[in-house]
């Protein structure tokens, strides 16, 4: 049987099928979940140590010897993915609250908005750009997580955010870069770290969201998957156009939402309780970014790089 590569023919499917999966015994068999011992611990209660161990192993992937072409890639796309468009929804967070409007709260936008897919942005800039493009994965390495989530949460003080918290979201990224750089053999064995953990960790955040909030916060997540894509794919390119001075369309690539970020809502609502109450419907709001994005983001580069090389 085929079932491996029958779910990674869904975009994002190694994270969504899982999170689905979860789901559905929670709604259905809630008492399979509480059996104990390692099968409670791995499958509802799995998510955060799997992460984490997820977080060394990008760490580790993370050079010193990057050249500088890379580095200045990396900066520019980490200003157009996250520094700006975290500034923006804090705003907007200071506007309309933590609830926000129309169902679209401060913690599901934030988290869809200010990271990227490093998968997909190596699979499109191994197509559409060049050698430092596909070394410009370190911004997605870097903003792939709660890190910036919490600072930005904490600095704007729309969070209650201990920095103890913020500190302690880094450390294991840390850990793996700098173990990586010290003993390459490290690097090389943490690398099938996300096929191995993504899955898991994926079952265990679907494990606590019930099947109506998915419902109710599939079709708000596309909405926001969509402008996702818009919003920041269009940052990305007008950043590669004017700063770096590239007529190139791998800018776009980064208008994504990573697989990972489906659980940044946990790892928030543990650090500051006040944003629980928004929790059952922003995870399902970024899984469904992350697929919306992961099909729109494609399209949209190939048709812009087709535009750019007929003029």
């Amino acid at each position: 049987m085929r079932i491996v590569e029958t779910i990674e023919k869904v975009p994002g499917g190694m994270m969504l099928i899982p999170l689905l999966l979860g789901s559905v015994v929670k709604t259905f068999f809630p008492g399979f979940l509480e059996y104990g011992s390692f099968t409670t611990a791995l499958f509802k209660n799995g998510a955060l140590p799997l992460i984490a161990l997820l977080i060394v192993a990008t760490g580790a992937q993370i050079s010193l010897r990057q050249s500088k072409a890379v580095l200045v890639k990396t900066s520019v796309l980490l200003l157009a993915k996250t520094i700006i468009p975290g500034f923006l929804i804090i705003i907007y967070g200071y506007i309309f609250g933590k609830a926000g409007i129309l169902g679209f709260s401060l913690l599901a936008v934030l988290v869809a908005f200010i990271n990227s897919n490093g998968g997909l942005w190596l699979a499109l800039a191994a197509r559409y750009g060049d050698s430092n493009d596909q070394g410009a994965y370190i911004a997605s390495a870097l903003n792939d997580g709660p890190f910036f989530t919490l600072l930005f949460l904490g600095l704007s003080g729309l969070g209650s955010i201990p920095w103890k918290y913020i500190v302690a979201a880094i450390i294991p990224f840390l850990v793996g870069f700098i173990w990586g750089n010290l003993d390459k053999k490290f690097a090389e064995m943490m690398k099938p770290t996300a096929r191995i953990t993504i899955p898991f960790f994926s079952f265990s955040l679907g494990a606590g969201i019930d099947l109506r909030s998915l419902f109710v916060g599939g079709f708000t997540g596309i909405i926001i998957g969509v402008a996702v894509t818009i919003i920041t794919g269009t940052l990305g390119y007008l950043s590669y156009r004017y700063l770096l001075r590239e007529k190139s369309a791998i800018g776009f690539a980064i208008g994504t939402t990573a697989g990972n970020s489906v659980a940044t809502p946990a790892i928030v609502a543990d650090a500051d309780p006040s944003f629980k109450p928004f929790l059952a419907v922003a995870t399902p709001q970024v899984a469904a970014s992350v697929l919306v994005t992961a099909i729109l983001v494609p399209i949209f580069t190939h048709y812009l790089d087709r535009r750019l090389r007929a003029s």
